[in-house]
Parts: C-alpha cells; sequence; structure tokens
C-alpha cells in the first residue's frame, strides 16, 4: 500500500532526517522532554513496604517499543531514593548502558504499565513536555535509534555501552504539531498492530514446527525406527516403553562431559582466546556474532588449557530462560567453556554416539527429567551432578547412526519451514521500523488516514 505525501517539503538541515514536511519545526530532542531522572538499583528485594518492581533493560520490548513486565524484578527502594523516579503511565525509558554486537546502546520505550515501578541505574526515564505525545514520541526515537545518530553520543563502542544521554538529547529531530503527533502516533499503533499479528501468525506456525520436531527426537530415541519392534517396560516415567533389545542406563555412565569454570567478568579481554558463553549456543549452531567474550591467552594457557573444546563437542547450556539449548562446535578456533556451558562427547568403551548424544539431550524425556532436578528459583540451572542422573534408552551403535541420519532427513523438510516463516517475520519487522520511520520524519502523511482509521 502507498501513502500520500505531504504538499511541501524544506530541508531539515539534519542527515539523518532529510527533507521535513515544511509547517514541522527541527529541534533538540531535549525540547520534548520535561526532565530526566536516571534510575537506581536499590538492595535485595526484603518483602516489605519498600519492595518495587524495577524495569531492566532487560524488559525492554526493541520491537513493540515497550516495557514488557511479565515477571518484573523486585528492588528495594527507600522514600528517598524513590523521589523523581516513580515511574507513571506514559513516561519512556532510555537505555544508558548495555547494547552489543549489532545493537548499539540507546534503545527507547513506553511505560504503559498502571503498576508503580523504578527503573534501574542502567535506564534513565524521561518524561515528557506537557506539549509532547509520548506515544508519538517513542515512534520517534525509534526512528533515530534505527539512523543510529546515537552513534556518537555512545563512550564506549566495545565491551559494555554506554551513552551521554545529554549529548543524545541534543540531536535535532522533527517537531510536527502536538495534534499531528497524535495522529502519527494512532496512525502507527494501528499498522504496527496489524503488523504485529502477522508476525504472531507466523511465530505460531515456526512453534508448532519446533514441536514436530521436538516429537520425531522424543520418538525416535525412545521407541526407535520400526513401530512393529518387540517393546519392553523401562522401568522408567519419562521413557515409558523401550525396543526390547535397548539397554537403559544413566547418561553419566555412557557419555564424557565437563562443565565450564567460574569466570568472573574482570577476566574478560578484549582479545585472546575465545570463550563460549550460553548465548552463543543456538539451534542453527554455535554462532558468535550474538556476543564475543575472550581470556588473555596467557591467563588461558596457566589456568583454563583443559577447559578447551575441541571440534565435534556437543555444548548444552545448563542455565537461564534458554536452558537446555544444544549445537556441536565444529570449529578450529581455541575456545574454552564459560558458566552454564557444558561439553559432552562419546567416551572410550561407552555405547553413545556423538550425534546420538545430541539427539537425546533435545528430547522430552531428558527436559522433564532436568526440570524436575533443575535448582534455581529465580535463574533454574542444572550442571553434570544433574546430568549424570538423567536415565536415557540406548540402541546398539549402528542403529543410533541409522537413527540420526533418517531424523535428519526428517529436520530437512521441517527447517524449510522453519526458515520461511523466521524469513516473513524478518521482512515484516524490516516493514515496521520502515513505516514507523516514513511516518515519524514526514515522509508520508498519515493525517487523514489516523482520522479514516479511526472513524
Amino acid at each position: 500500500m502507498s501513502f500520500p505525501r505531504y504538499p511541501r517539503y524544506k530541508d531539515s538541515g539534519v542527515e539523518w532526517l532529510g527533507t521535513v514536511p515544511e509547517h514541522w519545526a527541527v529541534d533538540r530532542i531535549k525540547r520534548s522532554v520535561h526532565s530526566l531522572k536516571n534510575g537506581f538499583w536499590g538492595d535485595e528485594e526484603q518483602q516489605n513496604e519498600y519492595d518495587i518492581p524495577c524495569a531492566r533493560v532487560a524488559d525492554f520490548d526493541r520491537i513493540r517499543l515497550r516495557v514488557n513486565f511479565t515477571n518484573p524484578t523486585i528492588r528495594n527502594v527507600v522514600d528517598s531514593e524513590r523521589i523523581g523516579r516513580v515511574l507513571n503511565t506514559g513516561d519512556l525509558l532510555l537505555e544508558k548502558s548495555g547494547g552489543g554486537e549489532g545493537q548499539p546502546v540507546g534503545c527507547v520505550v513506553l511505560y504503559d504499565d498502571s503498576r508503580p515501578a523504578v527503573c534501574s541505574n542502567f535506564v534513565a526515564r524521561l518524561q515528557m513536555a506537557p506539549s509532547m505525545d509520548a506515544s508519538f514520541w517513542r515512534y520517534a526515537h525509534a526512528a533515530a535509534y534505527s539512523a543510529r545518530i546515537n552513534t556518537k553520543s555512545i563512550k564506549q563502542t566495545s565491551g559494555i555501552q554506554n551513552l551521554d544521554s545529554q549529548q543524545y538529547l541534543d540531536e535535532r529531530v522533527g517537531f510536527p504539531p502536538l495534534a499531528e503527533q497524535t495522529r502519527i502516533a494512532a496512525f502507527l499503533d494501528r499498522e504496527t498492530a496489524k503488523i504485529d499479528g502477522l508476525v504472531a501468525e507466523q511465530q505460531r506456525l515456526i512453534d508448532l514446527l519446533k514441536e514436530k520436531r521436538q516429537a520425531v527426537i522424543s520418538l525416535a530415541v525412545t521407541k526407535g525406527l520400526n513401530p512393529a519392534a518387540p517393546m519392553k517396560p523401562s522401568g522408567i516415567e519419562w521413557l515409558g516403553d523401550v525396543p526390547a533389545h535397548w539397554t537403559v542406563n544413566k547418561l553419566g555412565r555412557a557419555v564424557f562431559m565437563q562443565e565450564g569454570p567460574g569466570l568472573r567478568t574482570w577476566q574478560f579481554t578484549d582479545e585472546g582466546t575465545r570463550v563460549i558463553c550460553v548465548t552463543n549456543i543456538t539451534e542453527n549452531g554455535i554462532d558468535f556474532s550474538l556476543l564475543q567474550k575472550f581470556i588473555s591467552t596467557e591467563e588461558y594457557n596457566s589456568s583454563y588449557h583443559h577447559f578447551t573444546v575441541n571440534s565435534g563437542d556437543v555444548l548444552l547450556s545448563s542455565s537461564g530462560n534458554s536452558w537446555g539449548k544444544v549445537a556441536i562446535y565444529n570449529g578450529e578456533e581455541a575456545v574454552i567453556l564459560n558458566t552454564s556451558t557444558i561439553r559432552l562427547n562419546e567416551s572410550k568403551g561407552v555405547p553413545l554416539t556423538r550425534d546420538f548424544i545430541a539427539l537425546i539431550l533435545q528430547s522430552v524425556s531428558v527436559r522433564e527429567q532436568l526440570e524436575l532436578a533443575m535448582t534455581g528459583s529465580c535463574q533454574p540451572n542444572f550442571g553434570p551432578s544433574h546430568l549424570n542422573r538423567l536415565m536415557v534408552a540406548i540402541p546398539e551403535r549402528a542403529e543410533q547412526v541409522l537413527i540420526v541420519v533418517v531424523t535428519k532427513k526428517k529436520f530437512e523438510a521441517l527447517n524449510v519451514l522453519i526458515t520461511e516463516a523466521q524469513r516473513a517475520i524478518d521482512l515484516l519487522h524490516e516493514r515496521r521500523t520502515a513505516l514507523i520511520s516514513a511516518a515519524v520524519t514526514g515522509q508520508i502523511d498519515v493525517r487523514h488516514l489516523a482520522e479514516a482509521g479511526a472513524a
């Protein structure tokens, strides 16, 4: 769908804005802000009247540009530290510290929750000036973020990034009249909701396909490929009946495994020996573009050489919301394990093959056993002691090889569909970003479109 343009434009004098509607003002972002207040982390939850939800960078929904308070972190913040910091509906939150590879610091989201809350020390609260529409300005900040106007406001470009909020607020953007801000926001609310609905449909499809893939794995590693094979009770609730010629044993007796060392933040360096983190373990393999951490090569050689990951090792994430991710490391670079990562592989004299180990770890029976064994009420985690006790069904090695081959062929068709759905999501996100940018920079005239939508 094409949208109309404004009748007349002028040069904004700002490179990323280009031309803007003739009647728009161009000024610094700070003109839209009534006050800026840095957040406060407070103390641990005390279960008293000073406990309050705290919005963190991790709570930022960077797509929908809002705070996601599904599971808020509770901090203890006394009255004297709450002054000027309690969030109100309509406040904007500015990410001051964080960022990462391909994701600069400086994201802005809307606080649209009715609960009183504060924000963390990595976040600043922006209260809007009376003549400004907060919903419009979250979109305006999103366009500025996409255009990377905050690049020169970033004071560190490797490791943890920090934003100079005052310098960021000195950046110049377009200012429509208030009534027009509201119309633009209404248009974008409506159009992005449509896009988000399409994204949700594609995500549901991906989830169903992944469930199908896991069902294929679970059936293969507990029942085998022959539905007519004689079965026997495994004696294990999560396994049920297994082929009569298979054995049942503890995973720890059938594999080699090693947990990563407890590396500290101060040990990480800008270069040296690479460290594999939980973030690097994905469904599509090991991805170092998501996060890059190193320790010095001298420290690796002196203290951590025995944690080296070998090509062919199966890597398993063992902590956090993404626990249980499995990938095989096929690189040649010397890398080591980090906290919350476990490597597994074949062990001399035992029956499990490397690829079958990877399948077992992705099965429903293993995940159910781990869910019961995991510790940590806030952050689930498990270790080799839990893995050692897992009960698994073990076919002969030749049958394991055949099971892996057959399941991988079934994966190919499912993965094609997953890839297509993910590509559709990526295109919809690009469309969303482009639409927001066009509307808040005046490249399309949505005033009458917003009214028509409201009618």
